[in-house]
C-alpha cells in the first residue's frame, strides 16, 4: 500500500504529476531527459565562437600586415607559448629601432 493512499492533497499531487507526464493525446512520455551540460563545455563552445570571430576581423583589418605574416591564424597563435621581449615585439610588429625602421622614417640611410 502507498504511503500517501487517502490524503486528498498528496492525491491532486499524483494526478498533476501524471498529467504532466502525459503527450497531447494522453500517452505516458518516458523518455524525457534532463541532461546538464557542464559549465566547462560552454565555456568552451563560446570561446571558439569567440575565437572565430576574431579571426575573420583579423582575415579582414589592413593593419597588422607584419605581424599576419608570422602569425596568420588566430587559435594557432593562441596555442604558441611565447615570451614576449622588446626585441620580438619590434620584430613581429615591424616597429622598434631596426635598420629597416630607421630606415624607413629616414632617419638612417
Amino acid at each position: 500500500m502507498k504511503a500517501h493512499v487517502g490524503i486528498e492533497e498528496n492525491e491532486v499531487a499524483d494526478r498533476l504529476a501524471k498529467k504532466a507526464a502525459m503527450d497531447d493525446i494522453g500517452h505516458l512520455v518516458y523518455d524525457m531527459c534532463y541532461n546538464k551540460i557542464p559549465i566547462s563545455e560552454i565555456a568552451k563552445q563560446e570561446a571558439e565562437k569567440i575565437i572565430a570571430k576574431w579571426q575573420i576581423k583579423w582575415d579582414a583589418t589592413t593593419k597588422g600586415r607584419t605581424t599576419k605574416e608570422y602569425f596568420p591564424n588566430v587559435m594557432e597563435r593562441l596555442k604558441m607559448k611565447l615570451r614576449l621581449s622588446p626585441n620580438l615585439t619590434a620584430m613581429l610588429t615591424g616597429h622598434g629601432k631596426t635598420k629597416v625602421y630607421l630606415h624607413r622614417f629616414k632617419i638612417i640611410q
